[in-house]
Parts: C-alpha cells; sequence; structure tokens
C-alpha cells in the first residue's frame, strides 16, 4: 500500500482534531507506520511496570495535550519524540483515526497516522517506556480476539489484539481496529491475502 493509497483511507488530520469526543483531557497519539520486508508494520510502546497509570500496558506514543501545542498533532509528534526519539522532521502526518474517549481515565484521545522509514534505532524515555515494539498489521490481525479482562476488580469483555505474549486493549484495540478496518479488503495488502 502506497502512502496515497493510506492517505485515501484516513481522516484529515485538522477536522479529526476539531471532532468533539466525550473526556476531560485532550491527549493525542502517533500510530507510526512503516513497510519491512513488503509488509506494513505499526510502532507501539510497552509502558513501565511502575508507572500509576496505565503500567505496563502497551500504547501507541502519546500523551496529553500540553498549553504550549500548536495543536493535537503537534502533541502527538512531540510525545513521540520524547518517548521513543522519533524526530517531529523523520514523520510524515498522512492524516488521521477515529478519535476515542478512554473510560477509566476520561480522556479524549485523537490518534494521528505518520509514515516512518524503516530500521529506525529507538532511544526510550527512562521515565516511562519499557520497549518499543514493531508488529506487523498481519500479526496484529490474526492476534484480534475478544476477552474478559478484570480491571479494578470489575470484569468486562472487551477487544483485544494479542502477539506472542503481548496483549494489546481498550483505547489502543479501538484505534487498532479503526485502522484495520480502514485498510481491510483492499486486495493489494499483503495481511489480506
Amino acid at each position: 500500500m502506497t502512502k496515497d493509497e493510506l492517505r485515501a483511507v484516513l481522516l484529515d488530520a485538522q477536522e479529526a482534531a476539531a471532532l468533539d469526543v466525550h473526556g476531560r483531557t485532550d491527549a493525542a497519539v502517533l500510530v507510526p507506520l512503516f513497510v519491512r520486508d513488503g509488509e506494513m508494520h505499526a510502532v507501539f510502546t510497552k509502558r513501565r511496570e511502575d508507572l500509576r497509570r496505565h503500567p505496563g500496558e502497551i500504547s501507541f506514543p502519546g500523551g496529553r495535550e500540553d498549553d504550549t501545542d500548536r495543536d493535537l498533532v503537534h502533541t502527538a509528534l512531540r510525545e513521540a519524540e520524547e518517548e521513543i526519539g522519533l524526530p517531529v522532521d523523520a514523520v510524515e502526518v498522512l492524516g488521521a483515526l477515529q478519535p476515542t474517549p478512554t473510560i477509566a481515565t476520561s480522556y479524549a484521545i485523537y490518534p494521528f497516522v505518520g509514515w516512518i522509514e524503516a530500521g529506525r534505532e529507538w532511544q526510550l524515555s527512562a521515565r516511562e517506556v519499557a520497549k518499543v515494539h514493531e508488529f506487523s498489521l498481519g500479526d496484529l490481525r490474526a492476534g484480534y480476539g475478544r476477552k474478559r479482562l478484570i480491571r479494578r476488580g470489575v470484569p468486562f469483555r472487551t477487544d483485544t489484539y494479542v502477539v506472542g505474549d503481548d496483549l494489546i486493549w481498550g483505547a489502543t484495540a479501538r484505534i487498532l481496529g479503526d485502522l484495520l478496518d480502514r485498510v481491510e479488503g483492499r486486495e493489494e495488502l499483503p495481511w489480506t491475502a
């Protein structure tokens, strides 16, 4: 899939940033994508286990909007640079995915899709990030399921993606599901064969 084909299935970044989403705090994430060996991959972070919020969870790089951010796209790019050392000028923002609220923390998360070159050396934020994952979209799609999870003592069923021992759920799974739905059914994509 080319950048132009991907851009065509995404929301316009500025229009998506203007959408009203339930949540007390606006946040943005970057969905970095690249092609390696003919297959598209997405970049995720695994949060440190000792963090107060979302310890050990897998997510896209991102965070809450700062007063100094020009807009939510800038928030996503700034956070990706802070968390994984991805320079702003190394990302071509192609568009956005549907913003999504978080239930437990009342965030409105705005996901922006960025195209990057394969083979980056990641520089992890020692404060926040334990590991960077580069999962192929094919492996992610193959790992889809609905699971019963327990959070703060409350059981619930949710969409999940499992790759190896790594579990993606919650807002990150909803964002990923939107991405996969937008590219699904395109015959030229290797993970739909």
